[in-house]
């Protein structure tokens, strides 16, 4: 089940959070998958948000304030 379900020119896009942790790093990464539900060729990506935290739940519940302008706006810049 998406956590987030966009619509943009037609298409709907199920957006999905993650989180990172890279080498040396303290902090977790919020890190979006974004997958179109096409009938034809599907396409998805991922795309990094600019959110981190020391806690993956922090990290969590500071995504579920993101609004959905947001990810239409993420969503815009990597179709471009």
């Amino acid at each position: 089940m998406a956590w987030r379900i966009l619509s943009r020119e037609g298409e709907v896009w199920h957006v999905h959070p993650a989180a990172e942790r890279r080498a040396n790093q303290a902090t977790w990464q919020l890190m979006l998958s974004f997958r179109n539900s096409a009938q034809g060729p599907r396409r998805s990506f991922w795309a990094s948000f600019p959110l981190e935290s020391s806690s993956k739940s922090s990290l969590f519940l500071q995504a579920e304030r993101i609004p959905d302008e947001a990810l239409q706006e993420l969503l815009s810049q990597h179709l471009s």
